[in-house]
């Protein structure tokens, strides 16, 4: 991770102290040609990596990861975000993750993030969180009122768009053609931004207005990426975000579409989740974590 710096609680240096260097080495793997095993086979079952993507974008965003992760032995899913509020949509993936035996790991790229903060509570099989270029909503907070605080180029980017499915109807929201080079994806080839904005999945307003119930990442222990060259999500944001929920921090130059810009990175950064999870029994983890956070 060219370019990277880490923070973390001081309070939580011993529950990281045996899983820091399985998480190095397996950091390390990300960039080998040769398989690594995968990590946490040592002390028990492999988790299962769960993938969120976010507003505008699909599964597919993910693929560049997905590869990565599954050279390393891990089973790996990105559910279709539905993209129509964050309590529906919260609930579609809380319900995905009951499909999932064993541990998870889950994480959430952009929107992504207030969804999987949503869907984890309460489900002890997730062990840890990773927030990608993420919102990180506390309980009361919505991704409107978190970029009101923190504006961003996002807030004059996007077309609203009525739309009606039955009896129900609403507001979508699209990036604006001509922004989605400048604003949302800066470090891809223009070409590349221009596929983007033909095949974006709009998200409805209500998934930034509703108001967050829950906030799993108090409970779960968890890592974030900050994209210091980001535009649709202030850089500002997502440290203050990190910085809240005491996560593991990772900073890289790459702009809102780091999953896509940079796979090795964010792989690098899931990886490390994963071998957290792998190497601690939960409660143990869910104890500290809340300890530290007191």
């Amino acid at each position: 991770m060219t370019g990277s710096a880490i923070s973390g609680s001081p309070r939580r240096a011993k529950r990281l102290s045996v899983a820091t260097a399985a998480a190095l080495a397996t950091a390390l793997c990300t960039g080998a040609t040769t398989p690594c095993p995968a990590s946490g086979a040592a002390s028990g079952e492999k988790p299962t990596i769960v993938l969120v993507h976010g507003a505008f974008a699909d599964g597919s965003s993910w693929n560049g990861v997905i590869e990565r992760l599954e050279r390393r032995g891990y089973k790996v899913m990105a559910p279709a975000n539905p993209l129509r509020g964050l309590y529906s949509d919260a609930a579609y993936i809380a319900s995905v993750l009951k499909s999932v035996e064993g541990p998870v790991v889950l994480a959430g790229h952009s929107y992504g993030g207030a969804v999987i903060s949503t869907a984890a509570a309460g489900n002890p099989q997730v062990r840890s969180l990773v927030y990608v270029s993420a919102l990180m909503p506390d309980v009361g907070e919505s991704g409107m009122s978190l970029s009101a605080r923190f504006p961003s180029a996002l807030g004059t980017a996007t077309d609203s768009v009525p739309f009606r499915t039955g009896s129900t109807s609403g507001t979508d929201l699209y990036l604006k053609p001509d922004k989605v080079h400048s604003v949302f994806a800066a470090c891809l080839p223009e070409s590349r931004a221009k596929l983007l904005a033909v095949t974006q999945r709009p998200a409805a307003t209500t998934a930034f207005s509703e108001k967050a119930r829950a906030a799993a990442w108090k409970d779960i222990p968890s890592w974030a990426l900050v994209g210091r060259q980001d535009r649709t999500i202030s850089p500002g944001q997502e440290r203050f975000e990190a910085r809240r929920a005491h996560s593991h921090t990772v900073e890289i130059d790459t702009c809102h579409v780091s999953l896509v810009a940079r796979p090795d990175a964010v792989a690098g950064l899931i990886l490390q989740a994963a071998a957290a999870a792998g190497h601690e029994p939960p409660a143990t983890k869910r104890a500290e974590a809340s300890g530290a956070r007191r």
